[in-house]
């Protein structure tokens, strides 16, 4: 983003964020906001009651919640400032809005800042003639941040398509046989979770215990009062004897205060099951039984999502990875997506799969 001192002839600013909450923290208050990049003498006033900015020269900058794209229809603007735009969970109707609150002066200008995302409308935007685009790569801003930090960064996602994203600020698009597309989590993505009336740990069990064996996935999901379905946590862990990853599935299951364990039986059996019983004799626990293709299972799975019906609740790297790498062949990358498999067997017991109805939950 400009610095603000390229605004010094605005005088009707937007400030937009997702949330009102992420403009002040991040935008306003944030180590690199406003609030900060300012010597003493030229630092705006922030006054809160009024959800507004004001500098010494009169400029006065007004903050808006993308999830409320309405508010931004009254005001006028001749400069805004749109930040993570690939998070906003309705982007079109706030941009367009924005756009036609854009009158004031002689040239209007926006500036997004953003971590480039495959939607619709920032491709949009970045084929427009009138944007000017700059790219920056984490490792170009070094100097602020903690080497083991861009050690380990390096470590886990380099090459990775997530990496290429996050880390080299490149546009990855779907995988064209992919059943997940990456922007349908971007944009049901939520920060904090409803309430649940109810709640499974799903378990995906390893063939073996090897250290080079498939992870056992642990994904943790939740069904909503209103009616959707949310993804609140992933427990997965690799190379561990069945003892250790029951364990950490029992861990999650009262973490979270779960309603049942729902695990994979096709490779032990009922012997899957005595190990969480060996855990606690009471524990719930639900066999299931893989009967069709990898695929096949997740292909109503993925329908949800498409549909709108499934969000995450906070962000889930290697599942994600793992979801929008998924195609007919049954492998993500090559790989057995053992957190996936855990993800399609909890979204089908909360979602797909017919049983009374639950009482509610208060979180």
């Amino acid at each position: 983003m400009g610095c603000p001192h390229s605004w010094q002839r605005a005088r009707r600013i937007a400030l937009i964020g997702e949330t009102l909450g992420q403009v002040r923290s991040v935008m306003i208050e944030g180590l690199s906001g406003l609030l900060s990049i300012h010597a003493a003498a030229e630092r705006p006033k922030f006054e809160v009651s009024r959800n507004q900015l004001v500098w010494p020269s009169g400029a006065i900058a007004q903050i808006f919640a993308a999830d409320d794209p309405d508010s931004l229809r009254g005001p006028q603007f001749d400069a805004a400032w749109c930040d993570e735009l690939c998070k906003w969970r309705r982007p079109e109707r706030a941009w367009n809005n924005l756009q036609f609150a854009l009158r004031l002066g002689s040239l209007p200008q926006c500036v997004v800042t953003t971590t480039p995302r495959p939607i619709a409308l920032l491709k949009h935007i970045l084929a427009d003639a009138a944007t000017v685009t700059d790219r920056s790569r984490t490792a170009d801003n070094a100097a602020n941040l903690a080497p083991a930090f861009l050690a380990e960064m390096q470590r886990r996602y380099a090459d990775t398509p997530i990496g290429r994203q996050e880390l080299e600020g490149e546009i990855v698009e779907d995988r064209m046989t992919g059943l997940w597309k990456r922007h349908w989590l971007a944009q049901a993505r939520l920060g904090a979770r409803p309430e649940l009336k109810r709640i499974v740990v799903a378990v995906d069990p390893p063939v073996t215990s090897s250290a080079g064996a498939d992870s056992c996935g642990i994904v943790i999901a939740g069904l909503g009062v209103d009616g959707r379905g949310y993804v609140i946590g992933d427990r997965t862990i690799q190379g561990r004897d069945p003892a250790t990853w029951a364990h950490a599935a029992v861990a999650a299951y009262h973490d979270y205060r779960a309603d049942r364990i729902v695990v994979e039986t096709n490779q032990g059996g009922d012997l899957v099951v005595q190990v969480f019983k060996g855990i606690d004799a009471n524990l719930p626990v639900k066999k299931v039984h893989a009967s069709r293709g990898k695929f096949l299972r997740a292909e109503p799975v993925a329908a949800l999502y498409s549909e709108g019906r499934v969000a995450h609740v906070g962000e889930f790297p290697e599942l994600e990875r793992q979801m929008c790498d998924f195609a007919a062949d049954g492998l993500s990358n090559g790989k057995s997506p053992d957190r996936l498999d855990a993800l399609v067997w909890a979204l089908t017991e909360l979602m797909l799969t017919n049983q009374r109805k639950p009482s509610i939950r208060g979180m």
